[in-house]
């Protein structure tokens, strides 16, 4: 790369990694007032997946990162960026235990919390890592495991989550080389904060000194109002991110979007302009599975062939802060990696 031109931050690897345990309609309609065609109908989703007692966000993180890093044919980074909703503990980050268990020695980890759209928000602390030179090579991730934080007999959400991770291995590089990321837009608007939550377990519901509910432990969602935000959201930084990277609508090959519901990916589609035959889907066999579910989308599309190098790639995610983002690229030669175990 010519020094005196910009860095761009450059995607080399990518993969993704769900886990064995796997949630159908059918085990839900047994235990919850629903059926495969309420699910479907109004999520899209026909199964989910699950981690096995005693294995959290961390092994989730490790086994996506290890793919990614075989994809980037790579064994070491300068640093290691997790997005996660569910760290595996409050104290410390999860990251710097990733990058010890991954072998990568004492390099810079750190963990993002901006539930379903971390790992753009992921993406752009690589991004600038490595625009200002601070790191060659970044080891992105998205991992969750909301089957710890989910009530399995609340229908607003036991229905929709799910456990996965993604990762993708960044690299210095040319602004105008298949792989470099170009604009990405960001936003933020608390006053909403409690349209997705978990209320107790911080600083905020400890401070009181009060006993929570045993329901304030898990994850709270207003599903009717998310779904306007996120339409709203996504759309607009999407559009945003078009503007900045000089792409008519026309020129978007492939538009991915976080996979909270088949509904919104396909509402933001038609506000946009994108043909739904341009849109990319796994949430069928996944489910929302928060910060894993961009990274996981790309590596399942890549694998399957709906990404093809050159492709040009709007992404597009919101989840709770409210929080949201848009970022676009140029799909490049990249063989990519997606271990699962999808039943169709």
């Amino acid at each position: 790369m010519d020094k005196h031109r910009t860095r761009a931050a450059v995607l080399t690897g990518v993969a993704g990694y769900v886990p064995p345990g796997t949630v159908t309609n059918a085990d839900l309609e047994a235990r919850l007032d629903t059926t495969d065609e309420w699910i479907r109908s109004r999520t899209g989703i026909a199964e989910r997946h699950t981690v096995p007692p005693g294995t959290a966000t961390r092994e989730l993180a490790v086994e996506a990162g290890q793919l990614a890093l075989k994809s980037a044919g790579r064994d070491s980074v300068d640093s290691v960026v997790l997005a996660t909703a569910t760290p595996d503990r409050l104290c410390p980050a999860t990251a710097p235990e990733v990058a010890s268990a991954l072998g990568l020695g004492p390099i810079a980890a750190h963990d993002i919390a901006a539930v379903c759209a971390g790992f753009l928000y992921a993406l752009s602390a690589g991004v600038g890592a490595i625009a200002a030179g601070f790191a060659d090579h970044v080891l992105v991730i998205g991992a969750e495991t909301f089957s710890a934080i989910v009530d399995p007999e609340d229908r607003n959400t036991a229905v929709i989550f799910g456990d996965a991770a993604g990762a993708v291995v960044l690299r210095a590089g040319d602004p105008d080389e298949p792989g470099a990321i170009g604009p990405i837009r960001l936003g933020s608007d608390g006053q909403y904060s409690d349209l997705i939550q978990i209320p107790a377990g911080g600083a905020r519901q400890r401070s009181t000194g009060t006993v929570p509910e045993a329901a304030d432990h898990h994850l709270q969602m207003q599903g009717r109002k998310v779904y306007r935000h996120a339409k709203e959201r996504m759309t607009q930084s999407a559009l945003d991110v078009l503007e900045r990277s000089g792409w008519a609508v026309e020129d978007v090959d492939r538009l991915a979007t976080h996979q909270a519901n088949a509904r919104i990916s396909e509402a933001v589609a038609d506000e946009l302009g994108v043909p739904r035959d341009r849109v990319l889907s796994n949430i069928e066999h996944v489910g929302n599975t928060a910060a894993a579910s961009l990274p996981l989308l790309l590596a399942d599309s890549a694998t399957q062939g709906k990404l093809r190098t050159n492709d040009r790639v709007l992404l597009a995610a919101f989840g709770g802060g409210l929080a949201w983002g848009a970022a676009s690229l140029t799909w490049p030669d990249v063989t990519a990696f997606a271990a699962h175990t999808y039943r169709g």
